[in-house]
């Protein structure tokens, strides 16, 4: 069946934007292995030649990038591990547990959504100050077990929840009372029957949490001030301070940071699309 004008003008829209995302991408692949001279030469230089490999470990031996490496796998398992706990109980208690006022103080708990994280920033790092907790990685990894995710533009741990309980809400209850009859609890529910059944939509929650987290440069800026307990978005800051005209080796440092998010996305990318595409909006 023949294309419509329209989705012809769809198609080339699409093919732009897909452009104008990608520049940038190449621009940093390309300047990575680039020299100096090469970078801003003009005219520009589509490919380098010669390829510049000792960018690579010029690169990441000018800082402690392994311990920056090491400090953000770290903070990242730990973070999804938490929310995935954490907002799947919570999801399964304002979804699949009859209890009073439940869907009011589901409302209130989304409201909060609209909160800025910046207004609760100031009261955060008072809090974590009291206990004794700065220049740890507590404050940037208990919050996730609690429900609290790192703050993006989706509201964090918030909206990991609504995005779970709407995906539990598709799941048949007449699963949950042929269990009920067999002796079975909600615990065992949750466990044996909606945790098996809501794959996508968990790996969907971990994946934004583990780009939530890998990208978060405001929080380990707050509480972190030993350059050992930098994570990697930290250490690209700080190689921005100290190799300010090094542009090829801050762009391979920044080469390297991208690459896992690539590989996460691409080993999750059938199962984000399918948690999101199947995730309902029932109230």
């Amino acid at each position: 069946m023949a294309k419509k004008p329209i989705q012809y003008l769809y198609s080339i829209i699409v093919f732009i934007i897909a452009f104008i995302w990608l520049v940038p991408f190449y621009w940093m692949l390309r300047s990575a292995f680039m020299g100096m001279e090469q970078i801003f030469s003009y005219p520009p230089v589509v490919f380098p030649n010669p390829i510049h490999w000792e960018n690579l470990p010029n690169a990441l031996t000018s800082l402690p990038f392994k311990d920056y490496f090491k400090n953000t796998f770290l903070i990242v398992a730990v973070c999804v591990t938490g929310i995935l706990c954490s907002c799947s109980l919570s999801a399964y208690g304002f979804s699949r547990v009859q209890w009073k006022h439940r869907d009011k103080i589901f409302y209130i708990l989304m409201s909060s959504i609209m909160l800025p994280y910046f207004a609760t920033l100031i009261p955060n790092f008072i809090l974590w100050t009291k206990l004794g907790l700065i220049n740890t990685f507590v404050p940037l990894m208990l919050p996730s077990w609690f429900g609290m995710g790192t703050a993006s533009i989706f509201g964090g741990g918030m909206f990991n929840i609504f995005l779970l309980r709407q995906f539990f809400r598709t799941i048949p209850k007449e699963l949950d009372e042929a269990a009920f009859v067999d002796g079975a609890g909600h615990f065992t529910i949750f466990l044996k029957i909606v945790l098996p059944l809501s794959k996508p939509a968990l790996i969907s929650v971990g994946l934004f949490t583990f780009l939530n987290t890998w990208n978060d440069f405001i929080n380990p800026l707050i509480f972190l001030s030993n350059e050992r307990k930098y994570t990697i978005q930290m250490g690209l800051r700080t190689f921005i301070g100290m190799y300010t005209s090094q542009w090829n080796l801050l762009m391979m440092a920044s080469l390297v940071a991208v690459v896992p998010v690539l590989l996460v996305f691409l080993i999750g990318q059938r199962y984000f699309v399918e948690g999101i595409a199947t995730t309902g909006l029932k109230g």
